[in-house]
This record gives C-alpha cells, structure tokens and sequence, in this order.
C-alpha cells in the first residue's frame, strides 16, 4: 500500500475540485474557450464586458451614418453614470448636450439629428445592478453629402448702410424645404424691432421690418445653414453670424414729371437737384428703390438690358444700382441741356455730370454724400411700379403682404 502525504491528498482535492467547477462551467457556457471565461468571470463578480453593459448606436467605427440616424446610449439594467459625447468638425471639437432618462437607463441628444462631414466620440460610464462600473469609448463619422447649397448674403459684413437695406439671401439651389431653411435664419436688430421674411420664388428670401431702419441700429445675422436639408440629399454649408450698422437717413424723392430729386437727410431737406428721367418710349420706374451698389465709372450697353444698340457708354460716372433689371442713378455729361427740363434716358435717373466725374457736379455732390442702402423713390413717371424681387423693392409691398410669407 503506497502512503501519500496528507499534504498531497489535500493538494490533489483541490485541483479536482477546480477542474469539476470548470467543467460546470464550460457545460453551462456552451463548451467554448469564451464561454468558459465569461462564465468564470461572473462567478467570481467579475463585470460583463462593456459592450453587453453598454449598448450605443451608431456602432463603433461606422462611417457614412446620415444625420436621421439616432444616436443613443442605454444600459439593459443598472443605470449611466455619465455619458460625453464630443463633436468634430471643420477642425473644431464642440460638446453635444443630452440628458440621462429619469430611470437611469438611457441617454439621448438634446438635437436629434447628427451633423454632416463630422466625427463623434463617445465616453460612457455606467454601474450594473451590483453597482460595478464599465466604461465604453467609441468613435463614428458621418455622411459627407454630395450636395450642398450656400446662400449669397446682401448687404456685407460690417458695413455701414443706409436706412432702406434689406437682408436678401439668394441661394445657388432651388428650397423645397423653405420651412426648414427659414427657421435656421435669424435677423435680430438693436434696438429691437420686429423682422419678418418675404420668399420671392424658391432660391430667395429677404427680411426688413415695417418701416425704414432707424438710424445707428445694429442689424445681426445669424446663419445655421450648415446640414439643414432644403431639398432631397441637398443640406446647407454655412455657420456664421454677421452684422451691419445703420447710418444715418436719407431718401431722395424723384418727381419724373417736375425733373426734379429731394434729397432729404434725417427727414430735414438737404437739396433739391435737377435730373433727367426716362424718355417717354424708355420710361423709368415708380416706387421705391434701394442702392445696391456703387461705382464711380463703369460702362453701360444697351444690349446687355434688353435694348437693341442705341447706347455703349464705356465711362459712365458716378453710377449707383437701383434694381437687377438695369435701374441706375448715374452721372450724365453727354446730354446737357436735359436736366430740369426734359426726361431723355432709357429709363434711368440722370443727374449732371462731366466725362471722367466731377466732385463738384451735382453728380459728384450726390455721390459722395450716399451709401448703399439708401432709398430712392420715383414718383409720376408713366411706368408701373417696380416690383418688389427687382433689386431691393421690397418696400413697394404693405406689410400684411409681407408678412403673408411667399410670392410664387
């Protein structure tokens, strides 16, 4: 009879009984190297492995996810503890907020749709029902669309305007989706003062308020164009804010019948100027019209307004833009004898001028005394009204039009 050691029985039991243990353990798991382990691990309280604590869509490292896809955090028991989920892109890392349900068992975005073209992290921590904590990092980007639409802001930013502007965005797509792009578009004024938008067709809005702007108001613009979708698989590329000051009033009155332009400065008549308007086959527009532009020379051809050849002046001074159809206030020095007595013009206002401009014509005198965004009103010509989409006309509309929203 062979004597083993007291020591080396009790050496032997204990192996035997680790080995049995195991093998209910790998009998209860299914028999595979990972079940053995997982099962080991929760019989001595180890945690679960994050990803069955912590479930988080998109999946880790996905690519292409588009901006309707949730995003979300939930825990099957226990609660979060914690969840940071950061933002990047164009090279800039925000915070993206959200709230941990009262039960403890989810957390989403306060924003549910994702960004485009943009990278998201996510840590989160959480506690299972015996209070041992797990933590998951993952990582997803998403949809870069092939599409993308900007809008083309007037008036610049940080310019100094006269009180008739109008915030005018045109886009380089047609808005199908006009609700939404509005909704992403704010013009505040201080002094406050109420602002509405005016659509005219489906790739331009402006805004202004009831009345004129009152001097040395501060006009912002804000833009969050950026992933808004204006129509299918078309999203906004812009994220800026803007801002313009208002100077001072002034708004000149063109009477085409009298030849004659008031101008007057804070409401106080500054001069009064002969002009020349619209020759009576070549009428110029009634109503009110807004500088748009300014140049001091440029050159004006008939043809490139609807005209045959009658006209290719390649100096044309002192030339201020009134509507997109060719409406100028101009200097004029080829037609001397016309102003204050006669209207000759293919439908422009013209005030006296001499080849090359002069600072001391009436011309030059008005020039130099205007800023983009003064008002302009035409009164008894022998033409309609301008309409309120050509140039910046869209004082010519009352305000419960207006504020109607849309002009097909």
């Amino acid at each position: 009879m062979n004597h083993v050691p007291t020591r080396a029985r009790r050496a032997g039991a204990a192996l035997a009984a680790v080995l049995t243990w195991a093998g209910l353990l790998a009998g209860a798991a299914g028999c595979s190297s990972d079940g053995i382990s997982k099962g080991i691990g929760e019989a001595f309280g180890k945690p679960r492995s994050p990803e069955d604590v912590i479930h988080i869509t998109p999946d880790d490292t996905a690519k292409g996810v588009r901006p309707r896809q949730p995003l979300t955090v939930r825990v099957p028991g226990g609660r979060l503890e914690s969840v940071k989920v950061v933002k990047s892109q164009d090279a800039q890392e925000s915070p993206v907020s959200g709230r941990i349900s009262d039960d403890g068992l989810s957390w989403k975005p306060d924003d549910p749709r994702l960004a485009l073209a943009a990278k998201y992290t996510v840590d989160a921590v959480a506690l299972d029902g015996h209070g041992r904590r797990s933590a998951r990092h993952t990582t997803f980007t998403t949809e870069v669309p092939d599409e993308r639409f900007i809008g083309y802001v007037t008036p610049e930013n940080r310019s100094t305007v006269g009180t008739g502007m109008i915030v005018s965005l045109e886009f380089n797509r047609e808005i199908e989706n006009r609700a939404a792009v509005e909704r992403s578009i704010r013009v505040a004024a201080s002094p406050a003062v109420e602002i509405r938008p005016h659509w005219f067709g489906k790739d331009r809005v402006d805004f202004r308020p009831e009345t004129y702007w009152k001097p040395g108001t501060k006009v912002t613009v804000d833009l969050r164009l950026r992933d808004v979708e204006a129509a299918p698989g078309v999203y906004g590329l812009q994220s800026k804010t803007f801002a313009f000051t208002v100077g001072r009033s002034q708004v000149s009155l063109v009477d085409a019948r009298a030849h004659t332009m008031q101008v007057r400065r804070d409401g106080a008549l500054l001069a009064t100027v002969p002009i020349t308007a619209g020759a009576p086959r070549t009428t110029t527009y009634n109503g009110k019209m807004v500088v748009t532009e300014m140049l001091e020379v440029t050159r004006m051809n008939s043809r490139t307004v609807g005209f045959g050849g009658e006209y290719n002046i390649p100096d044309v001074p002192h030339a201020m833009r009134l509507t997109d159809s060719g409406t100028f206030l101009h200097g004029n020095y080829w037609a001397p004898d016309a102003f204050g007595h006669t209207n000759v013009s293919h439908g422009c206002v013209g005030l006296r001028d001499v080849k090359g401009g002069g600072s001391d014509t009436p011309a030059g005198w008005f020039f130099d005394r205007s800023l983009v965004g003064d008002v302009v009103e035409v009164v008894h010509s022998n033409d309609k009204q301008v309409a309120a989409d050509n140039g910046l006309g869209g004082w010519n509309m009352n305000w419960k039009e207006w504020k109607a929203g849309f002009r097909r």
